[in-house]
């Protein structure tokens, strides 16, 4: 399946691009497209403890099966002033 990987903030810079996409089995979670995501872009492994995720702009667990044509989205800590 194909999901859609959306990233904001120091994600995206990191990635150098805001949106992957990425090939992934049936069954697969959201933890299994970030692994996927570092697969490519490993500079990121070590952001995951901050980070929240989304599934069809909705906060989900890591732990959320996914399904073809999904997006997902991890959330950086935000900070403001």
């Amino acid at each position: 399946m194909q999901v859609k990987v959306r990233l904001f903030a120091s994600l995206r810079e990191t990635a150098g691009s805001s949106d992957i996409l990425l090939e992934l089995p049936a069954g697969s979670t959201a933890e299994d497209a970030w692994d996927g995501l570092v697969r490519d872009v490993p500079a990121i492994a070590p952001r995951r403890t901050s980070l929240a995720a989304s599934v069809n702009r909705r906060y989900a667990r890591f732990d959320t099966a996914l399904h073809d044509g999904d997006e997902v989205v991890f959330i950086p800590p935000v900070s403001g002033g």
